[in-house]
């Protein structure tokens, strides 16, 4: 990757001392803290930040928005495309303009999720309907340059920076399992660096692994520990942008540093793991994780902490807190109902063991169709009791490759937002869903019809409104209380339905009261023995204040959702 001369960045970090006191048995004081101050516009409480309770908002980088539409053509990708299958102009510079708004902070979110940003390949693949080009980033042809549909360094990290300094933390989206397709514009890469020989039929660990996902998708060799050498377009590539020594130099550098033969994965390691070492990401997601060697999940995720390590250590001004850095794995069809295992037919492996933090659950847009409580009592369970405090589900409701989400045709909209955002565990916000974008797109084929055009200049009806409003209360409250997403759930009572979440580390403590599905006007709300008699409550939902009176509330809302935490 070039070299990147950072702009100047002024930024403002306040860090204060706060003492915090914590109650145990033995009565022990805590140790104070150095935290970093939010926006108390944005947050009530300046809380520390946890991945196992991240609102995670996911987006495709060419969907999202187009902040300049003089990056919108490149590469002469001007052949007419099937519906949806051709870049549209979405580019980092429409994601840090909605960031700078405060679109995400307005929602509670605490991690964006972006497709691959590198180089897709240049040419298109012809299926059937029309041309498809690889808008969606899992189509690599150079690793080490970002593809300019989406942007340049420079856009990158004016991204990065702004995420930042508004507490938000940035994901990319890291592909090690293949290249993009042969097309006559993208030759295929050598034979000892991809396979090609037959496709996958999943029924083996190594009809998984040894295999193509899909035909004309060549497989890189992640097995291998064979030196090779640089694929001949690549080479040619880089001369004529003129950073081919540049690039050698740094490819030297590395595997002197660690030692590794340049086989093909470590190359596409030392390319991964430049993004985060140059420009400050947060974390990954990582793509068809099952589909490769779990051993070499372990060494990305090494070499990755060894780039955030590095970034830290030379920009110390810009780290957000001692956070390490994240990975989250994409393992199709793991679930929470074996969380530790993830069965091939012929061997189980826990990808937990391999470097990962967090892992997508794909069970819960099933699960979702069960009632409040039985929905978050399992979850809770998973969370609190299976799972280590170091490990997390992430959870959503529809994605970009998941043709049966949970409301796929926005029919239950209020409904999908108040599960996602209240289930324990991580939450996976899918661009769109905020104000119900269909998933249902007509002359569509495939996933194409999910991953429509976010739509900013549509003038919402005032259901889409109040569905907006409805992700932004449930999410800023998130945001705000730990408990929600990590907390031990316990149910109040089921008519009206009222639960409380309760949890506490060496450093905090937090409890919130939650009921649904209420009658709008005046309730009365029994407390039980969640808050103390004569404690000062807010309903973050509608704003109201109380005072708990022999062990209850009364408030007088026109919303069935209330939220109760104390006031500050």
């Amino acid at each position: 990757m070039n070299s990147y001369i950072q702009k100047a960045r002024v930024r403002l970090y306040i860090a204060v001392f706060l003492g915090t006191l914590f109650f145990s048995c033995k009565n022990q004081e805590s140790s104070d803290q150095n935290e970093r101050i939010s926006n108390p516009v944005e947050t009530k409480e300046n809380k520390t930040f946890h991945w196992g309770n991240a609102n995670v908002y996911f987006l495709l980088t060419d969907r999202f928005a187009n902040g300049s539409t003089t990056n919108d053509i490149n590469f002469d990708r001007t052949r007419k495309t099937a519906k949806l299958r051709g870049f549209e102009g979405g580019d980092l510079i429409g994601i840090r303009k909605k960031i700078e708004e405060g679109y995400f902070t307005d929602l509670g979110v605490t991690a964006i999720w972006m497709t691959p940003i590198v180089e897709q390949i240049h040419g298109a693949v012809d299926e059937g309907s029309g041309a498809t080009y690889g808008f969606h980033g899992y189509w690599a042809k150079d690793w080490t340059a970002i593809d300019p549909n989406f942007g340049t360094e420079s856009d990158l990290q004016q991204l990065v920076d702004a995420a930042h300094a508004k507490g938000i933390r940035i994901l990319l989206d890291a592909v090690i399992n293949h290249t993009g397709p042969v097309t006559e514009n993208d030759p295929k890469w050598p034979d000892e660096w991809v396979r090609t020989d037959r496709v996958c039929t999943f029924d083996s660990f190594s009809n998984n692994v040894d295999c193509m996902l899909v035909h004309n998708l060549p497989d890189i060799r992640t097995e291998s520990e064979t030196a090779v050498a640089l694929p001949p377009q690549l080479v040619d590539k880089w001369k004529s942008e003129g950073r081919y020594e540049q690039e050698i130099k740094e490819l030297d550098d590395f595997f002197a540093k660690t030692g590794y033969p340049r086989a093909p994965k470590y190359y596409i390691i030392k390319w991964l793991t430049d993004y985060i070492r140059q420009f400050g990401i947060d974390g990954y997601r990582a793509d068809t994780v099952k589909h490769i060697e779990p051993e070499v999940w372990q060494v990305f995720a090494k070499e990755c902490d060894r780039a955030f390590t590095d970034w830290k250590t030379q920009h110390p001004e810009a780290v957000l807190d001692d956070t390490p850095f994240y990975l989250l794995g994409e393992v199709y069809n793991f679930g929470i109902q074996s969380p530790h295992a993830f069965d091939f037919g012929d061997r189980n492996v826990n990808y937990y063991q391999y470097g990962f933090e967090g892992m997508i659950n794909f069970d819960f847009k099933t699960n979702a169709n069960q009632s409040y409580e039985d929905l978050f009592s399992q979850y809770a369970a998973v969370v609190t009791d299976s799972l280590r405090s170091d490990q997390h589900i992430m959870n959503y409701a529809s994605s970009h490759d998941d043709g049966q989400p949970f409301d796929k045709f926005r029919q239950k909209t209020m409904e999908a937002a108040t599960k996602l955002l209240l289930t324990p565990g991580m939450v996976q916000l899918y661009y769109g869903e905020e104000v119900a974008r269909s998933l249902d797109i007509p002359g569509t084929v495939g996933d194409a019809t999910l991953r429509s055009i976010m739509g900013w200049n549509s003038s919402p009806v005032d259901s889409i409104q109040k569905l907006t409003e409805h992700y932004q209360k449930l999410g800023v409250f998130r945001k705000n209380h730990p408990a929600v997403g990590m907390g031990n759930h316990r149910k109040l009572q089921d008519s009206p339905y009222f639960f409380t979440r309760k949890w506490s580390d060496r450093q905090e403590m937090d409890q919130v009261l939650i009921g649904l599905d209420l009658n709008k006007g005046k309730k009365t709300i029994p407390i039980h023995d969640v808050f103390e008699e004569g404690e000062h409550l807010i309903d973050a939902y509608s704003g109201t204040e109380a005072q708990v009176k022999n062990q209850h509330i009364v408030l007088d809302t026109p919303f069935p959702t209330v939220l109760l935490e104390k006031k500050l």
